[in-house]
């Protein structure tokens, strides 16, 4: 009797380990080379020319200095410290010798990437262990089930309540690593509505996403993006918000779709087969106890505390100019004032601490090892020559055709740089001035760098996707399966919107 094992899609860890041997083997087959990078010491307040293996050249802040430098930037980006990272200075690509990597690269890059996304594996730690603490003290279990009861018979409201602030925070200020943050409370609710991890994954990561693509006033893209090509951000705003309203209908359309589908027939689930560990992982503090927990005074202000931490954490990333430190050591606070209110032992308070922490590990280990991919790429120095071959691909080209390479061009980049700011610094000070050239404003190729790069960020697993994955137990090969359709009305809705624009200045 023969018998024949089910194939089972490999784990996030598997895809990113097989992804960065590939990335190291890149460096042998691509050429080596690097543009001239410039940055601003505020210190010395002056500017830094740095080239490959050479001294370091320093200018003054002027901006007759851009100008000899061909770059098309204003001096206010630089002194006002809107562009911090380096920027590659046009006409200054040239080959060096080749940066192999070896096999002792793989695991050293897996280190050294762990060490430099420490900022984001704390923030994560500390959301895992305030999630353990509020678990402890039942007060996701009653908040639930009083949700549960309110909203019965208009379950998708809540869906469209996520999926409306995921499409603002995406636009406003590009909310991404941030929204690993909102699953932990919101899984147990979309379980408890009868809907799957998908719909979850749906709501928060793909309505947030489709707002980044869609970026109005988004700091970490499109106003980044601006200032490196050298216009003011609100430049083809009225464009980009028609899209977003586009995108967040065909979303919310979307999950309404889907959603009935698997409340009708929960078979229809495109991770149906991996329900029971997802139920168990996201359900576990209902065990043990059948009876009712009172949703009591100390409870809602428990998960009033919790919900104030998130807009405590949106107001500092949008105003008071947080990272990940600032976002851990407000979690953190509210987490301790928690504890004290919970009246828990201080046994139970660690326990409970430490066992929510613990069940983050596996996701905080996949974005270092995502992080090791891009050093590999970065210290092989090919990145560099990828831009230059892309840029002198679409060189020249009628301005209809240009505009629809430059959105491949970029859905291409995305998967070799998944950081929005850092693409956007990297590539818009050389592909920018392409547009001069075919006779079309640069703030089209700021949208095609924005609707391109996001195309790709819905699958590149250098990105946020395959943590998404990791936390929710969904493999790979489904979330393709549902995100397609929206990848592709994404590519859609903008290349329509950049024939639009192209057609009216050509």
């Amino acid at each position: 009797m023969s018998s024949t094992k089910k194939f089972k899609f490999p784990t996030a860890f598997t895809i990113l380990f097989i992804i960065l041997i590939i990335a190291v083997g890149l460096t042998w087959i691509v050429p080596a080379g690097s543009y001239s990078k410039l940055t601003y010491n505020s210190t010395t307040q002056q500017f830094v020319v740095k080239s490959h293996q050479q001294e370091d050249q320093f200018l003054p802040a002027t901006q007759e200095s851009l100008e000899q430098l061909n770059v098309k930037i204003k001096l206010t980006n630089f002194l006002e410290g809107k562009i911090r990272k380096p920027i590659a200075i046009p006409g200054t690509y040239r080959q060096v010798e080749q940066q192999p990597k070896t096999l002792k690269d793989i695991t050293l890059s897996m280190v050294n990437g762990t060490i430099e996304a420490a900022d984001v594996m704390v923030f994560i730690f500390v959301l895992g262990g305030m999630i353990g603490v509020i678990n402890r003290t039942g007060s996701f279990n009653a908040g639930l089930t009083a949700l549960a009861k309110r909203t019965k018979g208009n379950e998708f409201l809540i869906v469209f309540s996520v999926s409306v602030l995921m499409l603002i925070g995406g636009t406003t200020c590009g909310i991404e690593e941030e929204a690993v943050a909102f699953y932990p409370i919101l899984v147990p609710v979309f379980i408890a509505l009868g809907y799957d991890a998908i719909v979850c994954v749906g709501a928060i990561f793909l309505a947030s996403s489709m707002g980044t693509a869609f970026s109005t006033i988004n700091p970490f893209s499109v106003v980044i993006a601006s200032n490196a090509a050298g216009i003011q951000f609100t430049e083809g705003i009225s464009f980009r918000i028609l899209g977003l309203i586009l995108g967040g209908i065909s979303v919310i359309t979307y999950l309404y779709w889907y959603s009935k589908k698997v409340k009708a027939d929960p078979t229809f689930s495109y991770c149906y087969e991996e329900r029971e560990e997802f139920e168990q992982h996201y359900l576990s503090f209902h065990q043990g106890d059948n009876n009712e927990l009172e949703f009591n005074t100390k409870r809602k202000i428990i998960l009033t505390l919790f919900c104030l931490a998130f807009i405590i954490m949106v107001w500092g990333v949008m105003f008071g100019g947080w990272w990940f430190p600032q976002m851990a050591s407000s979690f953190l606070a509210i987490t301790i004032i928690i504890m004290f209110l919970s009246r828990l032992s201080e046994d139970e308070v660690l326990n409970a601490f430490t066992t929510g922490a613990a069940d983050l590990v596996a996701v905080s280990l996949i974005i270092g090892l995502a992080r090791g991919v891009n050093l590999v790429l970065d210290e092989g120095m090919i990145s560099d020559t990828i831009l230059n071959y892309a840029s002198n691909l679409v060189a020249g080209m009628p301005p209809t055709i240009f505009i629809l390479a430059q959105l491949v061009v970029f859905i291409f980049l995305g998967l070799f740089v998944p950081s929005s700011s850092g693409l956007a610094v990297l590539s818009m000070p050389i592909m920018a001035p392409l547009a001069d050239a075919v006779g079309i404003p640069r703030d089209i190729v700021v949208s095609a760098y924005n609707w391109g790069q996001y195309a790709m960020l819905f699958l590149a697993p250098t990105g946020l996707v395959l943590v998404t994955l990791q936390m929710l137990h969904i493999p790979f090969n489904k979330w393709v399966k549902f995100v397609m359709p929206m990848i592709g009305m994404l590519l859609l809705i903008g290349s329509i919107l950049l024939v639009v624009q192209v057609s009216l200045y050509a």
